[in-house]
């Protein structure tokens, strides 16, 4: 009787098997580890602003003003409502008091389905009435979960930051 040497089609295919199983855990967890890195990038980059929009104020006494009911988005093409400025979406900030406006770390189209019907980006969005007070969004842009208990969360727009 002949000895076969050699894995046979079952071992083979039980062993891919598994093999696909674990890649699958594992790229689910690199994209989540990826979108809360990106989440972490727009935290940091609103902190940055607010702490470049407060030296605005100490300096000039007023926030910069977008104008009443209009909001400046970071990315270009945004949805038709919010203008990106030509790049200046918060007038007169940088590079005196932050060295460049920063963008979102994606910038595409949102997946959130409030935000799809409108044709809005992953961006920030900043506005200014009259240069008392300012609202600064990440709109449609966080992958993750901001809970009630992070600083960045809105109640009234929990997908928006």
């Amino acid at each position: 009787m002949k000895k076969s040497r050699g894995f046979t089609l079952i071992e083979l295919l039980i062993t891919l098997g598994i093999i696909g199983v674990l890649s699958s855990i594992i790229m689910g967890s690199v994209n989540s580890a990826r979108a809360k890195g990106r989440d972490s990038q727009r935290k940091q980059a609103m902190i940055s602003l607010r702490t470049a929009l407060e030296l605005y104020f100490i300096t000039n006494n007023t926030y910069p003003i977008t104008g009443a009911s209009v909001w400046y988005s970071s990315e270009p093409g945004d949805n038709p409502i919010a203008s990106n400025n030509g790049g200046n979406w918060i007038p007169g900030l940088a590079p005196t008091y932050i060295g460049t406006l920063p963008r979102d770390p994606k910038g595409d189209a949102s997946s959130h389905s409030s935000c799809i019907s409108g044709a809005w980006k992953m961006a920030f969005l900043y506005r200014s009435d009259n240069g008392t007070s300012y609202k600064l969004l990440s709109h449609c842009a966080p992958e993750t979960t901001w809970d009630s208990t992070s600083l960045f969360y809105d109640s009234v727009r929990p997908t928006w930051a």
